[in-house]
């Protein structure tokens, strides 16, 4: 029997693959049959992710997706995608009060602009199959406020809205775009923000999530569903995975 949540026979590019929810989803797609494309600025990280994935056929290219010439000559190698994974993105946490332009140019070029300018790329280059689909890993604090966290949900916030032009621009070759906003989630990038901020105030904050805080697992197969057949009829949403958060 055919399984709907299956993704064999298709090829999915992974950004940020080095490291949390990339590095998770990228083995956890792998399991789902998928053959993968990875990619990632750290080359030993990406490495232990490549020999982590299950099958064969797989591919990692190291690139910094924010200089185009590692951009164009990652995209020159890329074959032709069934679903690609924007999970490339840093965080930092800082009062408005503190903010200057060098940081909203730093968080920008690499959690909007460089996703922005990898479709481009790819849509220009036609490497998109028809109903592939497209999924950019966002934050719930692009809909909520959260004190420090003015650049990261501004930059988040951004992409969301891009994703549903994107969706409406693509429709007509079944590309769906989609977002899967995250919660707070138990990750590398979970680590940063909890040097921010005391114990005191970490175990305040996870009192407010019924079901706990996420695991990368958890947006792993928040993705893969979004990913598979079993979505073919979903574009321009977001799937918001928080354990409850947002409706505390």
């Amino acid at each position: 029997m055919n399984d709907i949540y299956s993704l064999s026979g298709k090829t999915i590019l992974i950004t940020g693959a080095s490291s949390g929810i990339g590095r998770q989803t990228a083995i956890t797609l792998s399991e789902a049959g998928a053959q993968l494309v990875i990619t990632g600025r750290d080359e030993k990280r990406l490495n232990d992710t490549f020999i982590s994935l299950k099958g064969d056929g797989h591919l990692q290219l190291m690139c910094d997706l924010t200089n185009i010439k590692d951009r164009e000559d990652m995209v020159s190698k890329l074959p032709k995608l069934n679903g690609i994974v924007h999970a490339a993105g840093v965080i930092d946490i800082k009062p408005v009060k503190f903010i200057d332009k060098g940081d909203i140019h730093a968080i920008n070029t690499i959690n909007y602009q460089a996703p922005v300018l990898l479709i481009q790329a790819l849509l220009f280059s036609k490497l998109l199959s028809e109903k592939a689909s497209i999924v950019f890993i966002t934050s719930i604090s692009a809909h909520l406020g959260a004190k420090g966290f003015g650049l990261y949900a501004a930059s988040k916030g951004a992409l969301t809205s891009f994703a549903r032009v994107l969706a409406l621009e693509t429709a007509s070759l079944k590309i769906r775009v989609n977002c899967l906003a995250a919660g707070m989630v138990k990750s590398p990038m979970f680590d940063v923000t909890t040097e921010a901020i005391s114990e005191e105030a970490l175990e305040d904050n996870e009192k407010l999530y019924p079901l706990g805080f996420a695991t990368q697992i958890d947006i792993a197969y928040g993705v893969q569903y979004l990913l598979c057949d079993a979505s073919e009829r979903i574009t321009g949403i977001t799937l918001t995975i928080d354990g409850g958060y947002s409706i505390s």
